[in-house]
């Protein structure tokens, strides 16, 4: 699985996430030794929306796993034993596709 940085993800998913986990945060500080069933009600609610927040931020990695385009389409050949990939080659049929054409130049096939 790959890493996704803080310029992949979307700053207001970013930010639910944050304000999600300060209310939750809150909430927990805030309670006596025996909170009240509302009061365990709220912390739990600011927790699960916490949760939703976190995966919505995992929810963005693409089935490419690529930085540039992780919503991109997939390569038909990745996997394919008969006719595989050349080495670090990846999934992402955009990528893969300028590195093909990038070859083909380079041995003037334009």
């Amino acid at each position: 699985m790959v890493a996704r940085t803080l310029s992949s993800m979307s700053y207001a998913d970013l930010r639910e996430l944050q304000s999600a986990l300060s209310t939750a945060s809150d909430i927990a500080f805030a309670l006596d030794a025996a909170p009240a069933p509302h009061e365990a009600d709220q912390l739990l609610d600011a927790l699960r929306r916490a949760l939703a927040a976190a995966g919505a931020l995992g929810a963005g990695i693409g089935t490419t796993a690529c930085a540039e385009h992780p919503k991109g389409p997939v390569d038909p050949l990745y996997g394919d034993k008969e006719d595989p990939l050349p080495p670090g080659w990846g999934r992402c049929l955009l990528c893969n596709d300028r590195r093909r054409r990038a070859s083909a130049q380079r041995r003037g096939w334009r």
